[in-house]
């Protein structure tokens, strides 16, 4: 997937490179400033935030100085891009992808706007590892010139930027997947998921921050910082996929790629206001990833999009389904994409969970939900019930007892071994919780058939919602899918984010969830004061900060729901999405 030589195919002369920094860009340059060669963490962070830098300084001109960052960064791209650049990264990915098929708009000129927002992104968020805006404005002329020779694009993704983590491997660049010990490591060959998105003509042109450990929903490493939300920059935008949320919120990409083993792309495309999906484990391709505890089954990490819009996300997974990875990575199933019209001639049954019974979440997410409800009660078409939370509670014990099963101990190699120390977030995931252990053979397996005991009880609940039987005894008529909470409030504030439980409960059952973006935290709906007891101490700490903060804190972030389905029903729930979005109009505000 190297860039294609495009010597005969010359860039628009409205864009140019500073010459003297192209060797930054050449193809398989690893880092040379690294723990190996005798350079202490502080050298290598320095050295790399030196790297990122200069990938945005070939942009010409470089993005501007912002001495004093607002608190909500989103009006920063009226003030610094041109109005052609905004109208194109303000497009939505099912506008976009047509326009570049017909050439209604050049690849080069779209990959050039998004580059150019990204840099805005990054210099108001630090959310990006490195630009890459020599190869990506190569592929996007070499783009350009086959649609103009062939008179039809190259595939269903035809000269469309697309971001990506930057622990999914790409061919000759850096691969440290957050750990400052591992800067050097170079990635010998692009992750699966970026082949088969580049055969369906992509463009890649930035890559994004992840927390040191990958086990944070927020973005905070010694490498780079901490990455904030666009809208709040008192706020985390979220992790461990944070460096995409604020990206794709800031509109610096309109469709990028994240993981999630525990809310890591839930949490920050609904701290962000976009749209973002868990699929089931085994549906998308994981091979070429970095990351500790390669190899681990109890708890399966998986991959996927977060889009300004729903349909990004649906043809993002529907393009690579279609190209069939199972034959290349055999540890995926073999479903093709789902055409089926699940709801065609019935209703869809809609259970509402509230609160999870563990952490309550803070008034303006409890807003969110009642405004969804309400625009749907009375609709014909649309069944409500209530979903009562199943041992919540256990579900976490369960999922963080599984995380590590060495105890952290690859983990804590990783940081230790640089010298870099232990970012807050890191340590409530690793050292201080209780529920880490590292496993035996026999106590792993003991622990699996735990995790295997929760997932019948809770098919088992869900199976009982069930009003009618099929003629082999199957219940039918049950819920469709789960209106859920992403977390227990909107954007956390900065090293607060410790209650996994809204987003790690379906990773645990292995469920697909798909994020949306509702409304927004406001000063005067969600202003009133609430009498709450706490029910125990992560409750009280949660609900600690928003009486600490006021809603004043939250002003302004974005508040996002999910949307939860069983096990391998992926598509159900995007159409079920479909459906609630068109019947109910959210979001009912304007994020941008």
């Amino acid at each position: 997937m190297a860039p294609l030589n495009s010597a005969s195919l010359p860039l628009s002369s409205s864009f140019t490179f500073q010459r003297g920094d192209l060797s930054l860009l050449t193809p398989n340059m690893a880092a040379t400033v690294t723990i190996p060669s005798g350079a202490t963490w502080q050298e290598v962070a320095a050295d790399r935030q030196k790297h990122r830098d200069a990938t945005l300084s070939l942009l010409e001109p470089p993005p501007p100085s912002i001495e004093d960052i607002p608190l909500n960064t989103i009006p920063l791209a009226r003030k610094f891009l041109t109005v052609d650049a905004i109208k194109i990264t303000e497009t939505l990915v099912e506008d976009l992808v047509p326009q570049l098929a017909n050439g209604e708009l050049s690849s080069v000129a779209v990959t050039k706007a998004f580059l150019r927002r990204a840099g805005l992104a990054q210099k108001a968020t630090n959310c990006i590892t490195e630009l890459l805006p020599q190869r990506a404005l190569e592929r996007a002329a070499y783009l350009d010139a086959y649609l103009a020779e062939h008179k039809k694009p190259i595939g269903p993704l035809h000269g469309l930027p697309i971001s990506a983590k930057e622990h999914i491997g790409m061919k000759g660049l850096d691969w440290n997947g957050g750990f400052v010990s591992w800067v050097g490591k170079v990635a010998k060959d692009d992750a699966h998921i970026l082949s088969i998105l580049w055969s369906a003509g992509c463009v890649f042109y930035v890559r994004s921050t992840q927390p040191q450990s990958l086990m944070q929903l927020e973005t905070s490493s010694n490498l780079y910082g901490i990455t904030t939300n666009p809208f709040n920059t008192t706020l985390t935008a979220g992790g461990s996929s944070g460096g995409e949320g604020a990206l794709v919120g800031f509109r610096g990409s309109c469709l990028g790629i994240g993981t999630d083993i525990g809310g890591s792309i839930r949490s920050p495309a609904a701290n962000t206001g976009v749209y973002g999906m868990k699929p089931t484990s085994g549906r998308l391709p994981m091979r070429g990833l970095t990351a500790t505890q390669a190899g681990e089954e109890q708890i399966v990490p998986t991959i996927g999009p977060l889009s300004t819009s729903l349909e990004g996300c649906k043809l993002f997974i529907k393009t690579i389904i279609d190209a069939k990875p199972w034959y290349e990575e055999p540890t995926l199933l073999p479903f093709p994409w789902k055409e089926d019209e699940f709801f065609k001639g019935k209703k869809l049954k809609v259970a509402v969970l509230w609160d999870d019974g563990v952490v309550r979440p803070h008034p303006p997410v409890t807003r969110a939900l009642k405004q969804v409800i309400d625009k749907l009660k009375g609709n014909p078409n649309i069944e409500i019930v209530e979903w009562k939370p199943y041992k919540h509670d256990l579900a976490w014990e369960l999922i963080a007892n599984l995380y590590f099963s060495d105890g952290g101990a690859e983990e804590a190699e990783a940081i230790n071994s640089s010298g870099e120390p232990w970012r807050p977030l890191t340590k409530h995931i690793l050292t201080d919780n209780p529920h880490c252990q590292s496993h035996s053979i026999s106590s792993m397996w003991a622990a699996t058939l735990k995790r295997d005991a929760y997932r019948a009880e809770y098919a088992s609940l869900w199976n009982s919602t069930a009003t009618s039987v099929g003629p082999n005894g199957e219940p039918e008529a049950m819920v469709d899918v789960i209106l859920s909470p992403v977390g227990p409030g909107a954007a956390p504030k900065i090293d607060t984010a410790k209650w996994w439980g809204y987003t790690s409960q379906w990773n645990l059952l292995d469920y697909p969830a798909l994020v949306f973006p509702v409304d927004r935290v406001d000063v005067v709906k969600d202003g009133e004061k609430v009498e709450y007891k706490s029910r125990n101490e992560k409750d009280a700490f949660n609900w600690g900060l928003w009486e600490g903060h006021g809603v004043e804190g939250w002003e302004g972030a974005p508040v996002c729901l999910q949307l939860v389905g069983r096990r391998y029903e992926d598509e159900k729930v995007i159409q079920a999405l479909e459906i609630l979005k068109k019947e109910a109009g959210f979001p009912f505000v304007e994020y941008i």
